[in-house]
């Protein structure tokens, strides 16, 4: 994030830096911490917010430094290389509309060692 940015402006701009779209109304889909362990001790630790949208402009950018960048139909993205953790937060977000809060807790070699998720029924 950058000085004084919501997270919500957070995740418009690095949206727009990596693919050159221009997002419409993301909407909050979940809000996740992590922890990396090591021999029992936290090594690494940091939060991720999930937006979702259905509305953009613009035309995907041919070059991203994160990474290659391809439209995937919904109904593929379970067979995408992903964290197991990962595949949950899809599997939730793909099939409801409420907020879904979460814990992952992972080995440094990516192993998933524990879960929690919690959603939002009133949202």
């Amino acid at each position: 994030m950058e000085q004084n940015e919501t997270i919500k402006e957070a995740a418009i701009r690095e949206f727009r830096e990596e693919t050159a779209l221009h997002v419409k109304e993301p909407k909050l889909a979940g809000a996740f911490t992590f922890s990396i362990f090591s021999e029992k001790k936290i090594k690494e630790e940091w939060m991720m917010f999930t937006f979702i949208s259905e509305n953009y402009h613009g035309q995907l950018t041919d070059y991203c430094k994160e990474g290659d960048l391809e439209w995937v139909p919904l109904n593929q993205i379970h067979t995408l290389p992903m964290a197991e953790g990962d595949l949950k937060i899809f599997q939730h977000i793909l099939t409801s509309k409420e907020v879904l809060y979460g814990s992952f807790s992972y080995t440094a070699d990516d192993e998933l060692l524990d879960y929690r998720l919690d959603w939002d029924k009133d949202i």
